[in-house]
């Protein structure tokens, strides 16, 4: 299973997002000293109606909550993009 699909699975246990987009960027990074342990870069675009009432940090922080597992084996870098259902449209 792709890190893209392990970060679903989890992300897809934890909310119920209207959208979730993951994109692979470790090729972006190739020779980081971070890639050396195997763990990828992604950017995840995430839209659920859990983080209303929430800021950015506690947002970042619900979707790191439900990724912890895979880091640093799976995740070397996660970019986070969590919006409500209101600010996504």
């Amino acid at each position: 299973m792709s890190g893209a699909d392990q970060i679903k699975d989890a992300l897809m246990q934890t909310f119920s997002p209207t959208h979730l987009k993951i994109t692979d960027e470790s090729h972006l990074h190739a020779g980081h000293e971070g890639a050396k342990s195997g763990g990828g870069h992604y950017v995840v675009h995430i839209v659920d109606k859990a983080f209303a009432g929430k800021n950015k940090v506690q947002r970042h922080r619900m979707v790191n909550d439900a990724t912890q597992h895979l880091f640093p084996s799976v995740i070397h870098a996660l970019s986070i993009t969590a919006q409500t259902p209101d600010e996504a449209s």
